[in-house]
């Protein structure tokens, strides 16, 4: 093992203070810190010292595959690490979103010249799970739930897209499509009117929503496009699994994310940024997502994880008590490892590195297992290959 130093993107919606804190670093930050990556893509690859000079960890998969990945991830992911671990903190709305499958993703990234829609040929399924309380939309909800929703605010332009998703399921396309439609000279009266609605009618969680969104995005179809989903508001410990084709946003809070490491994201409203309608159209799974929650399964004690069906990656949490033995998990290399909280030492046989709260760590697929000892909890990340 060896420290790992992620790289902090400072998007607009990010928080001036999680990451700060768990870094233990002075806050409020001077500008917005949204995400933390700890992964090896190429957007923003965390460094590893050789010589005291920070070195790429994209440079030292490709340089040294087999050691750092392993015979067997070289044959199924290629020279690249196939998961990227992220710290996530927000303090305002993401943007509506969802992410391709495999197959979508090698054929658009194929065809898309100018890396408008897919700068990576893979898939992007995603796990959040929670630090804090954690406010998100994922997946559509009953469609007869959004349809009362939206008729509730009395705005006679949205009766085709009530009377569309009171058929069910399979009026959710022509909702969106209709929705993300709009025409552009017509949006700020669309929402202005429906904001209207949620302020004179009775108070539900449906008209804090609007209100909520509306004050960011006053002219953003996917206001109401929001309603179409389901609210979630997560416990810390708790996740969400935002599968391909999975309409979804973030809202508020602070969690660690794993994700197969690609950067393919098709906008659905609630930014400035490019909405490709018919891309996205494309892309989604017009479905009813029953529970979008995943909740942690105890796997040994002190180990928790939360189980999704994919090959790219698997995330584990471990606490560690002072005076206990430490705890040994045997985990398929590469691994990276975020101390939580506390003090933790990690060490895979090959090295060993203490970690604070907020640093984090690296070992080669030649480690042996990984022992965590100390007083502290960490996250864990590796691939999901059994």
């Amino acid at each position: 093992m060896e420290l790992l130093q992620g790289r902090i993107r400072d998007y607009a919606w990010g928080s001036h203070t999680a990451i700060a804190e768990l870094q233990g670093r002075p806050a409020p930050s001077d500008g917005p810190e949204a995400e933390l990556w700890l992964g090896a893509h190429p957007g923003a690859p965390a460094t590893v010292d050789r010589d005291g000079r920070p070195v790429s960890l994209t440079d030292l998969l490709v340089a040294e595959p087999e050691h750092w990945l392993g015979e067997r991830l070289v044959g199924r992911f290629g020279t690249r690490l196939p998961f990227l671990l992220k710290v996530l903190a927000a303090d305002a709305p993401l943007s509506l979103q969802a992410h391709p499958d495999a197959e979508q993703a090698r054929t658009g990234h194929a065809a898309d010249a100018g890396q408008v829609n897919y700068v990576d040929p893979y898939h992007k399924p995603e796990l959040l799970v929670a630090l804090s309380e954690f406010d998100a939309l994922c997946g559509f909800r009953d469609p007869a739930d959004s349809a009362a929703a939206i008729a509730a605010f009395g705005v006679p332009a949205l009766e085709p897209v009530v009377a569309a998703l009171r058929t069910g399921p399979a009026g959710l396309r022509e909702a969106v499509r209709a929705l993300l439609s709009w025409p552009a000279a017509e949006r700020a009266g669309l929402v202005a009117a429906v904001l209207a609605g949620a302020v004179a009618g009775p108070a539900s969680p449906d008209a804090a929503l609007v209100r909520t969104l509306a004050a960011g995005y006053p002219a953003d179809p996917g206001v109401v496009v929001a309603l179409l989903l389901h609210r979630v508001r997560l416990s810390p410990g708790e996740g969400i699994w935002m599968p391909a084709g999975n309409l979804h946003a973030y809202l508020h809070g602070t969690g660690v994310e794993i994700m197969a490491a690609s950067d393919n994201v098709l906008r659905g409203g609630l930014t400035p940024k490019r909405v490709d309608v018919d891309e996205l159209l494309r892309v989604l799974r017009f479905e009813v997502l029953a529970d979008p929650v995943v909740r942690p399964e105890p796997v040994a004690p002190g180990v928790l994880t939360w189980p999704v069906p994919v090959e790219d990656f698997a995330l584990h949490h471990v606490t560690v008590s002072a005076g206990a033995t430490g705890t040994r998990l045997t985990l398929p290399g590469p691994r990276v490892v975020l101390c939580r909280a506390g003090r933790l030492t990690v060490a895979d046989g090959v090295g060993e590195v203490t970690l604070d709260a907020g640093q984090s760590a690296v070992g080669t697929a030649a480690g042996a297992a990984l022992t965590l000892a100390g007083d502290g909890a960490a996250f864990v990340a590796t691939c999901g290959l059994r």
